[in-house]
Order: C-alpha cells, then structure tokens, then sequence
C-alpha cells in the first residue's frame, strides 16, 4: 500500500471513492488490515470496552492510547493512524497542546476529539501548529452520561440543524475529517454534502464518504452486544482475512451499510 495522508483521502472522497476506517489496537492486526485496503486505522479509546472490560470509554488515558499508537504503527508503517484523545484529556487548550504530543510521538498522523463550539478554539490552534484534527459529532461515547445512554442522535430538526452547524463549523475551523455518529441517513447526506472535508460514518448509512468499525463488532468477538449498525463479517465468511477484505468491498460498493443498519 502507498503511504495515505490527508491529500489522499480527501482525493478519494472528491473522486467519489469511499474511504475504509477499523479501530486497531496492536500491530498485527494494524497490518492484516493495511494489507487488506484498509486505509485508516482508528486507535480508539473503544479500547477501554473490547480490551479491558469497562462499560464506557472513560477510564482510558493518554499514555493508554500512546502505547496502542506505537503498536499500531509499528504493523502498519504506510497507513494513516488516528488517535483518540481520551476523556478530559482537551477540556482546555493547554491539556490539548499536552496531551496531543506523546500521540504524535508515538506515530498518529491525526487526534481525533469529541465536540462541537467548545473545541473550535483549540482546533484552529493545533491545526496552526501542525497537528491535523479529526473531529467527532453526533453520538459522542465521552458524553454518554450526559445523554442518558447511547441514543440516536439529530432526530428532530432542530437537533439535527444544530449538529449540521457543527460540523461545517468545525471544517472551518481546520478539522481535516469528520466522524459522525449514529445520526439520521438523511442528516448524514446533508453533511456529507455540505462539507469539502471527507465524512466518516458509524450509524449514519451509506450516503457518507467512508465506513468506520470497531474491528470486534465486525468480527462478531465484542463482549455484550453487536450495535444495529454493526455487521458481523467473520460469521459470513468464516476467516478473519476474507472478512476484513468483503468489508472493504462492500464499503467500496456502498453495500455496506444496508438500510437493516441505518437509522
């Protein structure tokens, strides 16, 4: 695989190719899925749920995620590595401008943070001192006690208009890529439309510019439950290596996902 940066992914998304996204964790892993056409690989604080057992994402630290960079990276030195900054980790500019170094260190080409108008300042900040920024709308797993669970977000027009303001604030702000989650097929076009940026998608269908997974969902081994908007591919095809290539595939063709994991 080549070396994947930004200017690569936002050609994909102006050529109207859909990008591929799985959370990884460790280096081999990290290669099976660049060697597979996965062109983002998430170090998610999800790593809190599927590695250690935790009910949400909260406990999970700064030097938690470094080390799962380093690892990453190390499997898959072409593909391009998003880091989670963890709960709390950027309530203020001068934790971000902190805490976003050891990720960098350790190999992320990007942070990804949770949020809407409060991170503005501190996006244009990091992105002017050459740390691209990923940001995170919708169902935002750092939030969860705040919205009483992991609910659909953006269902009424007013909520929805709000998180479309969101996210073309934060494009102007400097973010680079959008994840949006668990919100409406149709806000998720709105979005996907509006913004020059590429749309990342869990939960918000086909119509945006990229799939991303948590790699337990999607090999069916997440303890609890598989969410609506998650499909297992293990179980479909029964080895690891084809279920990671018929996910690129049916991202590549939009026939993943299917109305059955939309809302």
């Amino acid at each position: 695989m080549a070396k994947i940066t930004t200017a690569t992914l936002l050609k994909m998304k102006q050529q109207g190719e859909k990008i591929t996204m799985l959370t990884a964790y460790d280096a081999s892993f990290a290669k099976l899925f660049a060697d597979s056409g996965v062109e983002t690989l998430l170090v998610g604080d999800s790593l809190g749920m599927v590695l250690q057992g935790q009910p949400d994402t909260l406990p999970v630290t700064v030097e938690q995620i470094a080390y799962h960079t380093r690892c990453v990276r190390a499997g898959a030195p072409q593909a391009f590595i998003i880091a989670d900054m963890p709960f709390m980790s950027y309530a203020t500019m001068e934790q971000a401008f902190a805490n976003v170094t050891p990720m960098m260190q350790a190999g992320a080409n990007m942070v990804k943070m949770e949020g809407g108008e409060f991170l503005l300042p501190t996006i244009k900040a990091l992105t002017e001192r050459g740390v691209p920024v990923c940001g995170h709308i919708g169902l935002t797993p750092q939030s969860v006690h705040v919205f009483g669970g992991f609910k659909v977000q953006g269902r009424d027009d007013a909520a929805a208009e709000h998180i479309l303001q969101q996210a073309i604030a934060l494009e102007q702000a400097g973010c680079q890529l959008l994840v949006v989650e668990c919100i409406p097929s149709l806000l998720a076009e709105r979005i996907s439309l509006a913004l020059r940026i590429p749309v990342i998608g869990i939960g918000a269908g086909v119509v945006t510019d990229g799939q991303v997974l948590v790699m337990h969902d999607l090999l069916g081994i997440s303890s609890g439950y598989i969410p609506k908007f998650s499909k297992n591919f293990l179980q479909e095809t029964g080895d690891i290596k084809k279920a990671i290539s018929k996910f690129v595939a049916d991202v590549k063709s939009a026939a993943f996902p299917g109305p059955e994991h939309s809302f």
